[in-house]
C-alpha cells in the first residue's frame, strides 16, 4: 500500500512517447557516431593503401613518411605502443591486484568505502599532467640509477601510465573479488586454508574472468593512451625494445602529423587514418575480448 506521501500517477501516453523517443535519439547518436568514425578511417585508409601497399606496411621496419626517403614499416610503432603498454601493465598490475586484495579481503567496510573513492580519483587527473609530471620529474629521478636513460624513453612514460590505469585495474578486480560467493570462503577455511592460502588458492581463480577483464580493459586504455607518450617518450620511431631510449607510438605520431604541418590530401597526411586504423582494430579486439569476460561474470561462471 503506497504511503500517503507518495504520488504513483500512471504517465500519460503522450510522455511515454516523448520519454521513448529521446531515449531512441540518444541510443542512435552513440551507433552513428561510430558508424561515421568507422567510415571516415575505412575511406582513408582505402586510398592510403591504393599508394601503398600491404607488403610495405607489414613488411618494412621502418617509417619515414614524412622524410625523403619514405618508408611506411608500420613495426617501429607497434613495437614502441606495446613496449611502454606492458611497462604500464607490468606496473599496474601487481600494485592493482595488491590493491584490490586489500579493499576486498582486509579493509573493513568504512575504511573500504573510503579508500576506493580516493584510489578511483588517479582516473581523473588529467593527461597531460601526468605527461610532464613523467618528464620532469620521474625521469630525471630514474636517470640517476639507469645509465644511458635518454631524456625522452619508454620508460618514464609506461611507468607513469601504469599509475594512470591502476584504478581501472584496482577497482574492477576488487568488484570481481568482491563478488566470489562467501561459501567458497567458508569452505577453504573449513578445510584449514589460512587466510593467504584462501586468497590465492580460491578467491582468486573464483575471480579470473573479472581480473582478466580489468586487465584487459587496462590494456585497451594504455594503448590509446596519447598525451603521456607525445610528450615524454620522444617522437623517434625506430625498431627498439630497449626502453631507455626514445621512441614514436601509434598515437604520438597521429599528434606529430595533426599538428598541422602536413598538407591535408597528401599521401604523407593519409598516414594518420592507417595508423588510425590499426590503433582501432588493436583497441577493438580487446574491448571484445574484455566484453566476453564480463559476460561470464554476470552469468556466474567464474572460474
Amino acid at each position: 500500500m503506497a504511503s500517503a506521501g507518495l504520488s504513483l500517477k500512471a504517465p500519460r501516453p503522450r510522455t511515454e512517447r516523448v520519454v521513448y523517443w529521446v531515449l531512441l535519439v540518444c541510443g542512435l547518436m552513440s551507433i552513428v557516431t561510430t558508424v561515421g568514425i568507422v567510415a571516415v578511417l575505412l575511406g582513408e585508409t582505402v586510398g592510403f593503401f591504393q599508394e601503398v601497399s600491404f607488403a610495405q606496411f607489414f613488411g618494412d621496419t621502418q617509417w619515414t613518411p614524412l622524410f625523403a626517403d619514405k618508408h611506411f614499416g608500420i613495426w617501429p610503432l607497434l613495437t614502441a605502443t606495446l613496449l611502454t603498454t606492458v611497462v604500464a601493465v607490468v606496473t599496474a598490475l601487481g600494485l592493482g591486484l595488491l590493491a584490490a586484495v586489500y579493499l576486498s579481503e582486509f579493509a573493513p567496510e568504512r575504511l573500504r568505502r573510503v579508500l576506493k573513492p580516493l584510489l578511483e580519483i588517479l582516473a581523473g587527473v588529467p593527461t597531460v599532467v601526468y605527461g610532464y609530471f613523467a618528464l620532469t620529474f620521474v625521469t630525471p629521478l630514474l636517470q640517476k640509477f639507469i645509465p644511458g636513460l635518454a631524456g625522452f624513453n619508454a620508460l618514464s612514460p609506461g611507468l607513469v601510465m601504469g599509475v594512470m590505469i591502476l584504478p581501472i585495474i584496482a577497482s574492477l578486480s576488487e568488484d570481481a573479488l568482491y563478488a566470489v560467493p562467501a561459501s567458497l570462503r567458508e569452505g577453504a577455511y573449513a578445510l584449514g586454508a589460512s587466510r593467504l592460502s584462501a586468497i590465492f588458492r580460491v578467491i582468486l581463480p573464483s575471480a579470473f574472468s573479472g581480473i582478466g577483464a580489468a586487465v584487459i580493459l587496462g590494456v585497451s586504455r594504455a594503448v590509446g593512451e596519447t598525451m603521456i607518450v607525445a610528450i615524454a617518450a620522444g617522437q623517434q620511431p625506430r625498431l627498439t625494445l630497449d626502453p631507455r631510449v626514445p621512441i614514436e607510438t601509434l598515437t604520438a605520431y597521429i599528434v606529430q602529423v595533426s599538428l598541422g604541418d602536413t598538407p591535408t590530401g597528401t599521401l604523407e597526411y593519409s598516414t594518420i587514418f592507417a595508423v588510425g586504423m590499426t590503433l582501432f582494430l588493436m583497441t577493438l579486439a580487446l574491448n571484445l575480448v574484455a566484453s566476453r569476460l564480463r559476460g561470464r561474470i554476470l552469468k556466474g561462471e567464474l572460474r
